[in-house]
């Protein structure tokens, strides 16, 4: 039904629960995995959770000799790239315009942005016709939130990228869209919301929660079946989408 048998999907931010929840999903239709995460520790349990076959690969996405190695060994292991799913992130800090680290700005801004540009840059010429790019962006790159610079200017920055690509792509046959979660119920998540909760002066999952119309944080598998549309022959017609999965947060 969804056309991945025997297809390679490239996760970066594989580790995350996100990632995670894709590659698992992925594979059980048919997809052949590479993982990529710069924790090993993480990227060793989480390959251990997959089927046999699945490739691992310790990466900085940040840095372009990195992201050219994790390419070329999928490659090697599977001979293409059918499917990108760029999802490596990092939150940053929250705090005002005047003491916002600037290295923090730009760290940021180097896995989310440059992250992203890298992976698309050195996986596309080993991309077909049906091939797929996905970017996680988020809830945060429709809206702006005092204080959040890195993060939200990140998630903005990510559309542009998708929308040149998918311009760029299109005659190539190569779709291009960004996945938009709200907040999910997960480790980043819940990091997020424990630097928030002093500057909010109330627990801030359940700020998050009462302005989520559905009234509750996602699971990474509801995250992973808006990828696996994204990945799949379902969306093969469909191509510059900010796809929100967001429990009507952004409306």
């Amino acid at each position: 039904m969804f056309g991945l048998q025997g297809k390679t999907c490239l996760i970066t931010g594989g580790a995350g629960s996100i990632g995670l929840a894709s590659a698992q999903l992925l594979q059980s239709h048919g997809a052949l995995v590479a993982l990529v995460d710069r924790d090993e520790d993480a990227l060793d349990k989480a390959a251990q959770t997959l089927s046999p076959g699945a490739l691992s690969i310790a990466a900085d996405v940040a840095s372009e000799p990195d992201t050219a190695r994790y390419v070329a060994e999928t490659v090697a292991q599977f001979g293409k790239i059918d499917v990108l799913f760029s999802n490596a992130g990092n939150f940053g800090t929250v705090a005002p315009i005047e003491t916002y680290p600037t290295e923090t700005f730009d760290a940021v801004l180097a896995v989310h942005v440059r992250g992203a540009f890298l992976a698309a840059k050195h996986a596309v010429p080993h991309m077909g016709t049906g091939g797929s790019i996905i970017i996680t962006s988020s809830v945060a790159g429709l809206r702006g939130d005092p204080g959040v610079y890195g993060y939200i200017t990140a998630k903005h920055a990510q559309t542009g990228l998708m929308r040149v690509l998918a311009k760029e792509l299109a005659p190539r046959g190569i779709r291009v869209n960004t996945i938009n979660p709200g907040p999910v119920a997960n480790a980043f998540q819940q990091r997020v919301e424990d630097d928030l909760t002093p500057l909010l002066g109330r627990d801030a999952t359940q700020f998050f929660d009462a302005n989520i119309p559905m009234g509750r944080h996602a699971r990474p598998e509801e995250i992973a079946a808006s990828v696996l549309y994204l990945a799949s022959d379902q969306s093969a017609f469909t191509t510059g989408l900010i796809l929100s999965v967001d429990g009507g947060m952004s409306v």
